[in-house]
């Protein structure tokens, strides 16, 4: 056990203390909630999760640049509509078509932050803040204030979140929730064995350093947002596919849950390091909290927004914590075997 801890990476230590946090979360509503561990709670979370992972995966590419992308909830707002409007309109489009236009009209939005952030040299905070407002407000325009509902879409639509790919111990995995999960593979592959992904990190780490090593930090920039809006994109049309229901608040409060998504997985929010796979468990824990929430009694409706940042707060402590003590722990091991070693080496030399 000792020497595992002592071979795996820092990034696959964070991982485990993630899983632990998540754990204790598990067990500790398991003794506040009656009939908690009902598999249905594992399905609405995985459901859930589908939709906020690829929202959180781009928001990762995006600051691990050292970026913040804070419009994304407008553009799965405004992509679940138009893309509702198409299909209401043309109910026999084949379902391929479909997804590829919400994706491209999420990638839309992504190329007009990702060209006055990268190429305009404009702070992403302020674009995106600018185009946070922007986008809701063409969708305001866009919609006449009119909602799409449940009755106006085709049936493959709403059904599509039902769809079960397999089952383990009575859990449904939801097609929908493997879509997600093969784009956190992919992304995680694509950042670790591509050269292009390692360019993400190394713009991230040192933006002058990686120009000086030959790095177009600009395109790299603008791919990441690029691929955030794309992503975002692909959100819209799950979300549209898993509410029915459309507003103009579609996607609200979409961008901070990425945020805490990604800081809580472990991404570093000032760019150069963090990975995928910690993102969609941070995208896990969130989404379990904020579930367990609305069925604790204890706490309040007026009080869950209050109590859920301070346990997302808490996690994130935890988390800190579990790393700074397995981190420490290898450091004194590392320490003990040199001066073990070195005093060994000094006996043998003294006895000859």
């Amino acid at each position: 056990m000792l020497g595992l801890l002592d071979r795996v990476s820092p990034q696959v230590l964070r991982i485990g203390a993630l899983v632990a946090v998540i754990l204790l979360i598990l067990a500790f509503f398991g003794t506040q909630i009656d009939n908690y561990y009902d598999p249905r709670l594992f399905v609405r979370i995985s459901t859930s999760v589908a939709i906020m992972a690829l929202i959180a995966v781009g928001q990762a590419l995006v600051v691990i640049t050292r970026n913040i992308d804070l419009s994304v909830g407008s553009v799965v707002g405004f992509t679940a509509y138009a893309t509702g409007n198409l299909v209401i309109a043309h109910p026999d489009l084949n379902p391929l078509f479909v997804v590829l236009y919400a994706i491209l009209v999420g990638a839309g939005f992504g190329v007009v932050n990702g060209v006055l952030v990268a190429y305009a040299k404009i702070p992403s905070i302020i674009v995106t803040l600018g185009t946070l407002a922007l986008y809701r407000t063409l969708l305001v325009d866009y919609s006449g204030a009119k909602s799409i509902t449940t009755g106006d879409l085709p049936a493959w639509i709403v059904e599509l979140p039902r769809i079960n790919l397999f089952s383990i111990g009575g859990i449904d995995i939801r097609v929908t929730f493997a879509v997600a999960v093969l784009v956190v593979i992919v992304a995680h592959l694509a950042l670790t064995r591509l050269r292009v992904g390692r360019m993400f990190y190394a713009v991230g780490s040192n933006p002058d350093a990686a120009v000086m090593a030959g790095i177009n930090s600009a395109r790299v920039i603008f791919t990441a947002f690029l691929i955030s809006g794309a992503l975002a994109g692909l959100a819209g049309f799950m979300f549209l596919s898993r509410f029915g229901n459309i507003t103009v608040v579609a996607g609200l409060g979409f961008e901070l849950k990425s945020v805490a998504a990604v800081v809580v997985g472990g991404v570093n929010i000032f760019g150069g390091s963090g990975t995928v796979i910690g993102t969609l468990l941070g995208a896990i824990l969130v989404d379990l909290l904020e579930t367990s929430l609305v069925r604790w009694q204890l706490v309040s409706e007026f009080w869950r927004e209050a109590v859920l940042g301070f346990l997302i707060l808490l996690s994130v402590a935890a988390d800190t914590i579990l790393m700074r003590k397995l981190l420490d722990f290898r450091q004194k091991r590392a320490r003990a075997e040199a001066k073990a070693g070195a005093e060994a080496t000094a006996s043998r030399q003294a006895a000859e």
